[in-house]
């Protein structure tokens, strides 16, 4: 059986976490959490991360940090995961879905504007398989209605727009370390903050709504509950986890690539007689091989095809079922304008086994599996 994805693990893991049970620090905020952030922040050019408990709280925080009132309303792409959308809820905003590119499969940046009303207060740009939306034209956007950017760059990590790390045009950013993701800590996150007047009130908000990071650093004698907060530190054990991945980070992507570049030129012949469609990546975007996924010609293609792939032992996976299309969004928000690409390139798009590591001889039986689909 080939799986659709196995978690990364590049050996030093055990290490690093029996180093941090040894240190009797095992609660979030310590020696390896600071490495990971520091390291984000280094690597990314980033004004300030911090490591959440999962990219999910990671946009609960900009969610919160964006000062939503209830009422308010956030447009975002249709075609994402549910945490995309939550975070939203959860501050009090009502959702306005826009229409996709069906090229990118990202939030059709032409659409937003007409989606904007006295209401807008955040558009969320989320970053499809590590490829950007078109963040040129969201920005200047957000910056003629006053709007706030918040980008969903749990997919994003070591992907850039015209030279810059997602995660860090917007206002603010927020990576994922779940399993899934090219680097892991089990279940984890980041948020990046782009402007340093946040900082303050980002680390009340992660730190039970109290000041202790300030008292950590020496900065107040005690600390004390100063505002609304939750709890969004990791412990350390999954920061531990996580530092052995990034140490290798450049090794991680450059595998993942390998394996991404293969299945595209081995799939290129298909393409080019019209029986399937490849990912498509802007020349402003470099990607992260967070994903390889290929386009059927509609849904029971798609079905047939994912069967297929199972009696071969092979897992595909399909994702995502339309959020404004989905019980909690017709409860909590609204389609702007018409559904031309969301809903039939939805139903198309199916993944293929991607992770480190990942065998060639197995990349190679994926390829002549999908190749025996197409003749048939």
């Amino acid at each position: 059986m080939i799986l659709f994805n196995i978690p990364p693990f590049v050996g030093t893991e055990n290490e690093y976490i029996k180093q941090a049970i040894e240190a009797h620090k095992i609660c979030g905020d310590g020696e390896f959490t600071k490495k990971c952030n520091a390291w984000l922040e280094n690597r990314f050019n980033a004004q300030k991360v911090l490591l959440t408990t999962s990219g999910t709280t990671a946009l609960d925080m900009a969610a919160l940090l964006c000062n939503i009132q209830p009422g308010d309303e956030v447009i975002l792409p249709s075609y994402t995961f549910s945490s995309t959308a939550t975070a939203f809820v959860l501050a009090g905003a009502r959702l306005v879905f826009v229409d996709i590119r069906p090229d990118t499969m990202n939030i059709d940046e032409n659409k937003i504007e007409a989606a904007i009303t006295a209401k807008t207060k955040v558009i969320v740009a989320m970053h499809y398989a590590g490829v950007s939306c078109e963040m040129d034209k969201i920005m200047e956007i957000a910056r003629n209605h006053n709007l706030k950017v918040g980008e969903d760059a749990a997919q994003g990590v070591m992907s850039t727009y015209k030279g810059q790390a997602l995660g860090t045009i917007g206002d603010f950013g927020c990576y994922s370390f779940h399993e899934t993701k090219n680097y892991s800590m089990g279940e984890g996150g980041a948020l990046i903050i782009n402007d340093p007047v946040y900082n303050e009130r980002a680390e009340i908000l992660r730190e039970k709504g109290t000041d202790r990071s300030k008292f950590l650093r020496g900065q107040v004698d005690k600390y004390t509950w100063v505002d609304f907060g939750d709890s969004y530190l990791p412990s350390e054990l999954n920061a531990a986890y996580l530092w052995a991945q990034l140490e290798r980070a450049d090794k991680i992507n450059e595998d993942r690539l390998q394996t991404w570049r293969r299945y595209y030129e081995a799939f290129k012949p298909l393409q080019e007689t019209g029986k399937l469609e490849l990912p498509f990546v802007p020349d402003s975007c470099v990607h992260n091989a967070h994903m390889f996924y290929v386009k059927l010609k509609d849904l029971q293609e798609r079905t047939e095809f994912i069967a297929f792939l199972k009696e071969k032992g092979i897992t595909a996976v399909f994702h995502y079922i339309p959020l404004h299309s989905a019980p909690a969004g017709l409860k909590f928000g609204r389609f702007a304008g018409e559904d031309e690409y969301t809903t039939k390139e939805s139903e198309r798009l199916v993944r293929l086994p991607l992770y480190y590591g990942m065998a060639k001889e197995d990349v190679e039986k994926v390829i002549e599996a999908v190749c025996e689909f197409f003749k048939k």
